[in-house]
């Protein structure tokens, strides 16, 4: 069967990152099920033949208008399909969507009609939103890391930037490596429009946020930074638990050794 991705090696790249990317997911229990989404801007590496596609879908409604989406291409991971799959085939557990012009619609134009998540409309927010202020993030991921999340049970970590400045204060890398931190979002129904707006409300200030006993979401360049910033934060969850198992409370780096750290890698104040 061809494939979108056949003789176009840039666009073939990107989607092979996701299903690395995938795959890690998989492999660290963050992806249980059909657990998690992936949605990547593919706009700049779509050719005039790709253009020219039919659509193989009828027209979807996202739920929501995205003025900012007019025209885009997306590749998206594909509702109950599963990471572990996405990982070996990435184009019949996923498919690639076109924004349609009234930003309201859209319809799947290869390779297969497979339906995207059911957290799209979170997912096209946060693009348009990225889109909107001029950013180059083409990258939206969403999964389950089992430490964060059982961090996201204990309401004294859900005020704002509490979690941020403990993870922080684990290992330096963190703060290099996330250095937006972590927003913290009320626990809101999964898929829904509410969700959206929330999780773009945090994204003025955070790359990477937390949706309550959910999982966590990530924005980056591509696909690999947005999962590079969760997997620094999950290290530094299971340091601050691990210790906890061992009878006592970590010390974490200071707010002055932190303050160094900022002003070395030169960081975000």
């Amino acid at each position: 069967m061809k494939s979108i991705l056949d003789n176009r090696p840039m666009l073939a790249k990107e989607i092979g990152r996701v299903a690395e990317v995938a795959g890690y997911l998989w492999q660290k229990g963050w992806a249980e099920r059909n657990g998690g989404n992936i949605v990547v801007n593919i706009t700049d590496l779509v050719d005039d033949e790709i253009a020219a596609m039919p659509a193989i879908s009828e027209v979807k409604p996202i739920g929501t208008t995205l003025p900012h989406l007019n025209g885009c291409y997306f590749y998206c991971k594909g509702t109950n399909k599963r990471m572990r799959d996405l990982a070996r085939w990435p184009m019949e557990n996923g498919s690639v969507i076109r924004i349609l012009d009234d930003c309201a619609s859209y319809v799947i134009i290869a390779d297969e009609p497979v339906m995207p998540t059911s957290e799209l409309p979170a997912h096209l927010s946060m693009h348009n939103y990225l889109l909107g202020k001029g950013s180059s993030y083409k990258a939206s991921l969403h999964t389950h890391p089992i430490e964060l999340i059982a961090m996201s049970h204990h309401k004294p970590f859900l005020k704002k930037d509490v979690l941020t400045n403990l993870l922080w204060s684990m290992i330096p890398e963190t703060k290099a490596f996330c250095p937006r931190g972590l927003g913290i979002i009320p626990y809101a129904l999964p898929g829904s429009i509410g969700l959206a707006e929330a999780t773009i409300a945090e994204l003025k200030d955070y790359d990477v946020t937390m949706w309550e006993k959910h999982g966590v979401t990530a924005v980056g360049e591509d696909i690999m930074d947005a999962f590079d910033q969760v997997d620094v934060l999950s290290k530094s969850a299971q340091i601050y638990i691990n210790a906890k198992s061992m009878g006592f409370e970590p010390d974490g780096m200071s707010q002055e050794q932190m303050k160094e750290m900022t002003v070395a890698f030169n960081l975000p104040k």
